[in-house]
Parts: structure tokens; sequence; C-alpha cells
């Protein structure tokens, strides 16, 4: 998928892209409810899109926590263009973006059903599994 773009969010207008995306795959797909979908790290997180012909299809965001490491959330692609390598892309994106900042490792809370997405990518399960917003859980680390 060459014609896929990922970059960080620059203008409110891409801000609402990647929060519509994040809307129609947590709150329409998996009826998560908005309140619990957006919270006040969203206006501290670095944000990043996918986009393809000028459309946002993707995003995802970087928290940097205080033990040094970051936490990379709300990894979100639309269905339609899901299993073509945008996550993987945009996942790449944070950790070099994590890197260039240097944080020493990378967490996140994955869905229990794509933690192999994230284990291809070298992250590794830490702890039980756990329910976020009804969902089963699993916290994967990285050392970058």
């Amino acid at each position: 998928m060459d014609e896929i773009t990922v970059k960080f969010v620059e203008t409110e207008s891409e801000l609402e892209g990647a929060v519509n995306v994040r809307m129609r795959v947590f709150v329409v797909e998996q009826q998560i409810p908005p309140e619990e979908e957006m919270d006040d790290a969203d206006a501290t997180a670095t944000h990043a899109v996918a986009l393809h012909g000028g459309q946002i299809i993707g995003t995802g965001r970087l928290l940097y926590r205080d033990d040094g490491g970051v936490q990379i959330g709300r990894m979100a692609v639309d269905r339609q263009f899901r299993r073509q390598g945008v996550g993987g892309r945009i996942l790449a994106f944070l950790e070099e973006e994590a890197r260039t900042q240097g944080a020493s490792s990378c967490l996140l809370h994955a869905q229990e059903y794509v933690k192999a997405f994230y284990a291809g990518s070298g992250y590794v399960e830490h702890g039980e599994l756990f329910l976020e917003a009804d969902i089963p859980h699993i916290e994967m680390r990285k050392e970058l």
C-alpha cells in the first residue's frame, strides 16, 4: 500500500479525522461508550494518522510516561483497510517517534484478539488478561 502516508496530526481537521476513525472502530463496531473512548490523555498525546487519497483511514497515539517510556494506544484502522499493513505502519511510526524522543520502552494494552499483531512487532505479553471497556486486553511491552 504505497499510497498510504503516516504523519503526525498537525491541524484540528486532522485530529477530528483521527477521532472519527476511533468512533467508527471503537464506538460503532465494538460498541464502546463514547465517554469511555475519549479521555483527558487525548489533550497531551502525540497523535498520528494514516491517510489514503487524502482521507484519514487510521490513527494511533503516543503518551509519555514518567518512567522514560511511552504508552501507545487508541490504534484503529477503518475496516476496509485492515490486514493491509496500515496498522503496522502507524505502530512503526509511533515507535520511531518514541526512539527519537529518547524513550526506552513501549507499553500498550492490546485487545486479546489482536495480540498476535503486536507480538509480530516484538511486543511481549506481561501479566494477566484484564477488562478494559468490557473487552479482554493484555498488557504488552517492547524495549526500544
